[in-house]
């Protein structure tokens, strides 16, 4: 980190998504010091648009952030690359804050934390996916579903929740397909569920996708056939950016949905406040199926609650100087 215009901060705040950048802006329009370390590594830069953003609909994903920062800078936050390889509490007796410290060795000081660095989407090991991911492969119907409209899409099968993923995007389309690959088989119910919609199951492991001029055509099965296919769902694995807060001695736990393990996040309060006082966090590293609206709406909460707590330790401050006279 360089040019920095001090060493110690009101607060840091370490990864510059929605999550980071909101609350960088409550703070910083709160008139208090702050710093974004980010490491450059948004969760949806594959995404063409970002949508359900109100006022921001269809805006693409590098624009949003260039917006944010701008808006940020605008009031006297500051905003740096850099990647935070850990953070810890000030020593010494009487001492208060953080010190973060980045990869290149770089260090500095904070009254408290916020941390907003996001998830890793971990994708079914099946070749091609990562290739196409947040282009024709898609896991959300509410940030995808309306792209896809009424064109042929495939659910890949990996776990329970597949079933659920497919009746989710029969409301997007009529021409839905249910690839068992590993994923267990559909009970009784389920099946009823799947032909009462109109969803096909084909039986069978995934091995490939189909790509045709950059576009992707269809999904590849282990004895050779093709299935046409204009989009695939897949239900990747959510785990948490936690490894700074781990290193202030926070586990992160594993979340289930439907009776599977979808992922892991570091659990906070409703104003994002962490077990470990004066630490917060928000947006995907502690609510994994957060969007991206959503994602800013915390950082907005964990940054509000950081300055009631700064203003509270401001107060005691100024009455403990005022009793010594």
């Amino acid at each position: 980190m360089t040019d920095l215009k001090q060493q110690r901060y009101d607060v840091v705040i370490v990864g510059g998504g929605a999550a980071g950048l909101s609350g960088a802006l409550t703070l910083a329009r709160a008139r208090r010091s702050v710093l974004v370390i980010d490491a450059g590594e948004p969760r949806n830069a594959p995404a063409s648009h970002v949508h359900n953003y109100l006022g921001r609909e269809s805006t693409p994903p590098g624009e949003l952030l260039a917006i944010g920062r701008g808006e940020v800078a605008g009031y006297g936050g500051e905003i740096v690359e850099g990647r935070v390889a850990s953070a810890e509490r000030l020593p010494g007796e009487g001492a208060r804050g953080f010190r973060v410290v980045t990869e290149d060795g770089s260090t500095v000081e904070a009254r408290r934390l916020l941390v907003t660095t996001g998830l890793v989407d971990e994708l079914p090991p099946v070749p091609g996916l990562a290739e196409r991911w947040g282009r024709e492969v898609l896991h959300c119907p509410y940030c995808h579903g309306r792209e896809v409209a009424d064109r042929p899409v495939g659910v890949l099968s990996v776990g329970p929740l597949a079933v659920h993923q497919a009746l989710m995007w029969r409301q997007w389309t009529d021409d839905v397909t249910l690839f068992r690959h590993t994923g267990p088989e559909p009970t009784d119910e389920e099946y009823e569920q799947l032909a009462a919609r109109g969803v096909a199951v084909v039986d069978g492991e995934v091995t490939g996708l189909e790509v045709t001029d950059d576009r992707f055509t269809g999904v590849r099965l282990a004895g050779g056939r093709v299935v046409p296919r204009e989009a695939l769902v897949i239900q990747a694995r959510f785990t948490a950016r936690s490894a700074v807060l781990e290193s202030l001695g926070l586990a992160p736990v594993a979340q289930e949905m439907g009776g599977e393990v979808i992922g892991t996040y570091i659990p906070t309060d409703p104003f994002g406040a962490t077990e470990v006082p004066g630490v917060w966090a928000a947006g995907n590293v502690t609510r994994l199926t957060e969007q991206v609206i959503g994602a800013a709406a915390a950082g907005l909460m964990a940054a509000s609650a950081i300055n009631g707590d700064l203003i509270g330790e401001d107060t005691r401050d100024a009455v403990e100087a005022r009793r010594r006279g």
